[in-house]
């Protein structure tokens, strides 16, 4: 699957991050953050670029039950 990564600040130098389908709007109820692009059609698989940098966790899991994947403010990278 390839996602379209992006990011936004959070208190204490950190970030959140949103990753959607690649090609994919931000869904409504993430567009009143001010998201900024970090990525743009990465590859995340078995073999592709892991989002541990990224703190998002279950990205398949995310995506399927709301339409994006989102950082877990306990995993927010800064």
């Amino acid at each position: 699957m390839r996602v379209d990564i992006y990011r936004r600040a959070e208190a204490n130098n950190k970030f959140s991050y949103l990753a959607v389908p690649e090609g994919r709007l931000i869904p409504e109820e993430a567009t009143n953050f001010d998201w900024e692009t970090d990525g743009q059609a990465k590859e995340m698989g078995e073999n592709a670029e892991s989002l541990r940098s990224y703190g998002i966790d279950d990205l398949d899991q995310q995506i399927a039950e709301k339409g994006y994947a989102i950082t877990s403010v306990a995993s927010q990278p800064s």
